[in-house]
């Protein structure tokens, strides 16, 4: 993001007024869009309310913006007396379409993170750069001379990659397959947006844990499904309530999370596995897992998934690179069978012409490598390293005020505050004091609950994080109800 420079002659505010002007000229605010508010901006842009208020004085006396009371600042429409023709309503098509935006705490959430990059991250559900193997991919890509053919792939991902995959699957996960009937994806998010879009249609029911991941993903509204809730316990979701949810919409599709699960680290309980399979078997109804926590397993034994235990045939398995190494390559995969997989490489096709080759080929090179599983030792520790600190800090700062249970793998810990404070204001309070969160109603859950991750922050930094984030907490117990 622009930032103005502190060091040049020119006064902040007129290089923040040259800024604005040239993203005016260049289309991007049309004549009649609204400009960011002068406290938004100024802290995006790192200065003083002030300064921004002296920019936009400065545009609004070459007539390149108007301000009226009440609706903000925007752009003119009679720029130098030259009236714009049958100019798109571009705001009209931004808030159209099918497709709807992310959730407002989410959008909120990446503002602020982008806007202060000093911001104790306890939100993004992604490893931080010293958990990467960031050396060893390095060393591998030194040593491996890649494919010069940089043109479009097979569509269904990299065979090289997808025979890694066999026995990779098989070693790690008990998963019996072959490469035909594993789809290489962008990530998990991909393939989950793959199936609501061709293996559901809109009106569909579908049921979703409850918390769960997949409410942070407007894919499955956008999609016009409708969503039934099926509650979280300690040992995961209850199969009698997904029969109850069955008989009274006639769910067409579950999705679980069973290791691990997000946001609650709960670990679907093996009794309850076999009669989920069974109940599947029973009303043909595919269950949609997805499994990105299970090698963060801190015991280094995570339980078998689901797939391992399919004998019907009624499990589509997503995997991920994304919470084991690098999030950044973007390489997922999905097992399922053939007739699904060339049906959601087809649609994959249509949108990207296959992903990029060579991610594929660092990750099919890391999963047969030396550093694997040395690699895997490491992240465990460290992770449960930084839940230590996190747990360690909260019984510190909150005792009394909030409830947990400790998690035995993944990157989340899941709380519940024990005082009624409103989701909205919390944030606002603790991105306010340095520390960022998800509030836990993303995730479909009532007021009250929130998702710490661990993996991202600094493990340096965990403690002053839940200090911020206490000191939020109280600042708002202590002001009155209106």
């Amino acid at each position: 993001m622009w930032k103005p420079d502190r060091e040049s002659k020119k006064p902040l505010y007129a290089q923040i007024a040259d800024h604005l002007e040239q993203r005016i000229s260049y289309g991007e605010f049309p004549p009649g869009s609204q400009l960011p508010s002068e406290r938004k901006l100024a802290e995006q842009l790192g200065v003083n309310r002030s300064t921004v208020i002296l920019a936009f004085s400065e545009l609004r006396s070459m007539g390149i913006i108007e301000g009226k009371s009440g609706s903000g600042t925007r752009v003119t429409m009679t720029k130098w007396g030259a009236t714009p023709k049958h100019t798109p309503n571009w705001k009209r098509y931004a808030e159209g379409g099918n497709f709807l935006p992310n959730l407002p705490f989410m959008r909120r959430i990446r503002e602020a993170l982008s806007g202060a990059p000093a911001l104790i991250d306890f939100a993004s559900g992604e490893l931080s750069g010293d958990l990467a193997p960031s050396e060893e991919i390095s060393n591998l890509m030194s040593r491996h001379q890649y494919t010069a053919y940089l043109g479009y792939d097979h569509p269904q991902g990299y065979i090289p990659l997808r025979q890694v995959l066999v026995p990779y699957l098989n070693k790690y996960r008990q998963i019996q397959t072959t490469e035909s009937s594993i789809l290489i994806t962008s990530g998990s998010q991909q393939s989950l947006y793959l199936i609501t879009q061709c293996l559901l249609s809109p009106g569909d029911a579908v049921a979703i844990e409850d918390p769960s991941y997949c409410y942070s993903l407007p894919m499955f509204q956008s999609a016009g499904l409708r969503l039934f809730r099926l509650p979280v316990d300690r040992d995961g979701a209850c199969p009698e309530d997904l029969r109850a949810l069955y008989r009274r919409h006639r769910i067409k599709m579950v999705f679980l999370n069973p290791n691990y699960q997000n946001p609650t680290g709960a670990v679907l309980g093996m009794e309850r596995r076999k009669r989920l399979l069974e109940l599947a078997s029973e009303l043909g109804l595919p269950v949609v897992e997805d499994d990105p926590f299970s090698l963060t397993s801190y015991g280094g034994m995570p339980p078998a998934p689901l797939k391992a235990m399919d004998a019907a045939g009624s499990v589509l398995y997503i995997g991920s690179f994304s919470k084991i190494a690098a999030s950044g390559l973007r390489v997922g995969w999905m097992v399922a069978p053939n007739a699904i997989v060339e049906r959601l490489a087809d649609a994959r096709q249509q949108m990207d012409f296959g992903l990029s080759v060579i991610p594929q080929q660092v990750a099919a090179q890391f999963l047969k490598s030396d550093y694997f599983e040395p690699h895997l030792d490491r992240l465990r520790m460290q992770l449960q390293f930084k839940r230590d600190l996190l747990i360690a800090a909260l019984k510190r700062e909150l005792t009394g005020l909030i409830s947990f249970t400790v998690p035995e793998g993944g990157l989340h810990l899941w709380c519940k505050l024990v005082p009624q404070v409103h989701d909205g204001k919390l944030l606002e309070e603790a991105i306010r004091r340095g520390v960022v969160f998800v509030p836990g109603s993303v995730y479909g859950s009532d007021s009250g609950y929130v998702r710490f991750t661990f993996a991202r922050a600094r493990a340096e930094d965990i403690d002053a994080g839940i200090s911020r984030f206490a000191e939020a907490l109280r600042a708002l117990l202590e002001v009155p109800s209106p």
